[in-house]
Order: structure tokens, then C-alpha cells, then sequence
């Protein structure tokens, strides 16, 4: 069932004087999905590699724009997985919790 809402960010790309392409200014945009806890599985098997998996959003593959960064209740979290849903116009997004970055930090 699709009854959460994320916010998902990307950001804008520029190139410096020097030639250096930096991160701008975020672009925001919400997005109704559905929300799912990491089975213990993944957990454990993200943790031996360096990862926090945390939630899983699935929601429409056309509403996604690539984003990998997404913000739910308050916390920022990072994709480290998507998987398209076979026969389905669904995608996951796998996702783990970025630390020290909250809600309107930028």
C-alpha cells in the first residue's frame, strides 16, 4: 500500500573556475511511496560490508528520477540499492541512514 510520503533530493552540478564540478543547491520534491523495514538479513549482510541498511521505499519506476538521497520522517538517508519489480511499475530503493544530517540541513 502507497501511504507515505519522502522527499526525494537531488542536486544541482557546476563547475568552479578551476574546473572542479561541485554539488549546488539540493532539489527537493516529494513523493508518495510505500515503506518497509530491512529484514534481518540484509541488515546483517550490509553490516559485514560497511553498510547501515536501514528502510526500503518502494514506489511508481516512472516517479523516479535517479535521486539517491531521500529524506523520511525527519532523516536523511542514502540509496545504496534499486531494483525494478519484475512485471510490476514498481522500484525499491534500498536505502541506509546517513549519519549527522537532518532534516533542512541542505
Amino acid at each position: 500500500m502507497i501511504d507515505a510520503v519522502i522527499t526525494l533530493i537531488s542536486h544541482t552540478r557546476t563547475q568552479d573556475a578551476t574546473g572542479v564540478w561541485r554539488d549546488g543547491e539540493p532539489i527537493r520534491r516529494e513523493q508518495l511511496c510505500r515503506v518497509e523495514s530491512i529484514g534481518q538479513r540484509e541488515f546483517f549482510a550490509g553490516g559485514k560490508t560497511g553498510l547501515r541498511p536501514a528502510l526500503k521505499f518502494t514506489l511508481f519506476h516512472a516517479e523516479w528520477g535517479g535521486e539517491m538521497e531521500l529524506e523520511y520522517s525527519g532523516r536523511r538517508y542514502a540509496v545504496y540499492r534499486t531494483y525494478r519489480v519484475p512485471g510490476t511499475d514498481y522500484m525499491e530503493l534500498w536505502t541506509e541512514a546517513k549519519g549527522g544530517v537532518n532534516r533542512g540541513s541542505g
